[in-house]
């Protein structure tokens, strides 16, 4: 019998929460669902809104208390590089999506290309540096 699993949520680091809050809810259009402040750090969910069962959540980064510092100092090292983290989404209006991104200042990796490995997508970096393809969905 399969099991009926869900993803339900992915976790993103972020650095600045006011930049990333501004880039998930106004580039992406997403909507904010949890904004949780602990200790001086802010957790903040978003989400599709026509998708409410499925979130990213933007964490501080190496909160783990069982992250060394040196490991620390390499997850700053990455995240400046925008090589730590990433995740795949998809649209319908690639196009759309990019030019959205484009004008709200997004840090453009790659314009919507045909790949050679069967899809079309885009590339950006949001305000921590996770690399966010954008795939169109066809």
């Amino acid at each position: 019998m399969a099991m009926d699993v869900t993803i339900h949520a992915s976790f993103l680091p972020h650095n600045d929460p006011d930049a990333s809050l501004a880039f998930y809810r106004d580039a992406l259009g997403f909507e904010i669902r949890h904004d949780v402040g602990y200790d001086g750090m802010r957790w903040i969910t978003v989400g599709p809104t026509d998708q409410p069962g499925t979130s990213i959540v933007l964490q501080p980064p190496a909160t783990d208390p069982g992250i060394t510092d040196p490991e620390r100092r390499t997850i700053a090292e990455m995240m400046a590089k925008g090589t730590y983290a990433g995740i795949l989404l998809a649209t319908a209006d690639l196009d759309g999506a990019f030019a959205r991104l484009r004008a709200k200042g997004a840090e453009i990796v790659q314009k919507p290309t045909e790949q050679p490995y069967g899809v079309r997508d885009c590339a950006v970096r949001d305000p921590a540096g996770n690399m966010l393809r954008i795939q169109e969905l066809r």
